[in-house]
């Protein structure tokens, strides 16, 4: 057989198999409890008909679940509600083979209202500061269809309202759609660093450590929630005998405040260094943000790895959740940065000169976020379809 022929050959089969809804109807289901993601379910049930009806319309931990009412950590006769958000990378459509360059991807946070009769409202929201995007009233959107983009979801977070204490991190497990929520657990860091964790069903909260209160931030990573207290010593945390479990030695950095961040399947922590010393009530007052360390954990050998060139990639160090992203898919972004928070303004810090831009917060400072790309198009409520 020529070469042509076998081409010709191979091109049929991509053609074939391209067509999705003539796959056979055992393996439906298989695909779509191979997703994870709540996006990506919603993009399989659009297919057709058939793939619609194969999954159920509501999962056990969807996204319209939330928020859940627990109990307050500290007074198990009060609630507080865990909400969630996710942070996306829209995609634009695609482009004709014959464009000289192709649009940059879109990054924004979507957060499920905190109101249990507004569930279904959804906020834009500043991937890192939290805060609420505001729109010009003359432009206001109503719709966005994302079935009309590539859509990838890629962080979930989640916080407590009507908490009443500083809340430094929360994080829920498991996060796939498919898991039962009934058998979920949440995870927090409040006041100056208290670990506490909730089991649902639980009729309270359970203090982890009562020793050390200087934990700063916690991580889902490979199935394993994770946690750093002030000195850089990473534990995991076993949710069935509620113990503490040392991972990593202490992390001989002096910064003031450590982050977790997963990124390209390793663990990083970034410690940040303030001009002083922060107070836990107000955890940024008076202080402002000098510098910062990257460390990557060595799995192998238990030793951290300095980390000078971050390359392409740019770490989201967010209130609610720190992630990683390429700069390359971003317009205005650039590779050994990373973007930060602070009491009163958003930052760029360059990993590799150690500058520092900074944006107040506010308007100005969604511009690293908002207006989003002129490919991006809003609708009417009345004229796109609501998914």
């Amino acid at each position: 057989m020529s070469m042509a022929t076998q081409l010709t050959n191979v091109s049929g089969a991509m053609d074939a198999i391209a067509k999705w809804d003539d796959l056979p109807p055992e393996l439906w289901p298989k695909i779509g409890k191979s997703l994870h993601h709540h996006v990506d379910l919603l993009r399989f049930r659009s297919v057709c008909n058939s793939w619609r009806s194969s999954i159920p319309p509501s999962l056990p931990n969807s996204p319209s679940l939330f928020p859940l009412q627990i109990p307050h950590p500290n007074n198990p006769s009060m609630f507080v509600f865990l909400t969630h958000s996710s942070v996306y990378r829209i995609e634009p459509p695609q482009q004709p083979s014959s464009s000289s360059s192709s649009p940059k991807s879109w990054l924004i946070k979507l957060e499920g209202h905190s109101n249990p009769s507004e569930s279904r409202l959804l906020r834009l929201l500043n991937p890192i500061s939290d805060q609420k995007i505001s729109i010009p009233q003359s432009s206001s959107p109503r719709m966005l269809n994302l079935l009309d983009y590539r859509v990838v979801e890629l962080h979930k977070s989640y916080a407590l309202q009507n908490f009443g204490f500083p809340v430094k991190k929360v994080v829920f497990f498991p996060t796939s759609c498919w898991f039962n929520v009934e058998d979920s657990v949440a995870c927090c860091i409040y006041q100056e660093g208290k670990l506490a964790l909730f089991k649902r069903g639980d009729n309270k909260w359970t203090l982890l450590d009562d020793k050390n209160f200087h934990y700063d931030d916690l991580i889902v990573y490979k199935g394993q929630i994770y946690v750093t207290d002030r000195w850089g010593t990473i534990s995991w945390i076993d949710t069935c005998s509620l113990k503490l479990i040392q991972y990593s030695p202490p992390l001989c950095g002096l910064g003031h405040k450590k982050h977790l961040i997963e990124s390209c399947e390793n663990l990083y922590v970034v410690d940040r260094y303030y001009n002083s010393e922060p107070r836990w009530a107000w955890p940024h007052n008076e202080a402002s943000v000098v510098d910062f360390k990257v460390y990557r954990l060595d799995e192998e050998w238990g030793t951290w790895v300095d980390v000078k060139d971050l390359k392409d990639t740019v770490f989201l160090l967010g209130d609610s959740c720190s992630f990683s992203v390429c700069a390359n898919d971003f317009a205005g972004y650039a590779g050994n940065c990373i973007f930060f928070t602070d009491v009163s303004s958003d930052g760029v810090y360059n990993l590799g000169d150690g500058s520092i831009m900074t944006y107040k917060l506010g308007p100005s400072s969604s511009k690293l976020f908002w207006p989003p790309p002129s490919w991006l198009k809003f609708k009417g409520r009345n004229r796109s379809k609501n998914i």
